[in-house]
């Protein structure tokens, strides 16, 4: 008698693959979809706005998740929908916070508040190219003031005013790209 060396295999096993298959691709979209949506989200730097501390192309990770458990913070890099055209993204620096007046005298920057009333000067070492502007501004409930770090060449809050908190999206969390500048929490200033 003949052996038979091929080998068979039953379609029930067939099937089972597919199936466990299927069900790998369920669980893997049930927490990748929610962490996408809810948690963090990539964000490519477009232009020199926050030049030096963002070039252009620069690969970042938001994080989404903090701000449901606590407000922004001064001297946060934010990516937000832009208030007057919510389908682009900008990223910028919070400078003011709600209930502050944020008052621009030239190139130095003062913040006044209730711990503050006279104002203090921010100290940015992050800023390269300081504009001269002449502004205060005092914020609302739920409003921010954002300014770019490269300060002549950024459309900001100087420009077309504060930034409702609704716009918010996160903060930079993760520096992925460029491999050489790949950091945590890239560009936070603590003030």
């Amino acid at each position: 008698m003949e052996e038979n060396n091929t080998l068979n295999i039953p379609l029930k096993k067939k099937e089972n693959s597919w199936w466990e298959l299927a069900k790998f691709a369920l669980i893997a979209l049930a927490i990748v979809v929610p962490v996408r949506v809810f948690v963090a989200q990539p964000f490519i730097v477009s232009g020199t706005s926050m030049f030096p501390t963002f070039e252009n192309r620069d690969y970042l990770i938001v994080d989404e998740f903090s701000y449901h458990f606590r407000g922004p913070t001064r001297g946060e890099v934010v990516v937000f929908r832009y208030p007057n055209d919510p389908s682009t993204f900008y990223i910028k620096r919070i400078i003011g916070m709600p209930g502050e007046t944020v008052v621009i005298d030239g190139e130095q920057v003062s913040i006044k508040n209730p711990e503050h009333p006279e104002g203090f000067a921010l100290a940015e070492p992050y800023v390269k190219s300081p504009s001269h502007n002449d502004i205060s501004k005092t914020l609302g409930v739920g409003e921010y003031y954002v300014m770019g770090d490269n300060r002549n060449a950024s459309s900001d809050s100087r420009v077309w005013g504060v930034l409702p908190e609704k716009y918010l999206i996160g903060r930079a969390f993760i520096r992925l790209v460029p491999i050489k500048h790949a950091d945590i929490l890239p560009g936070k200033t603590i003030y």
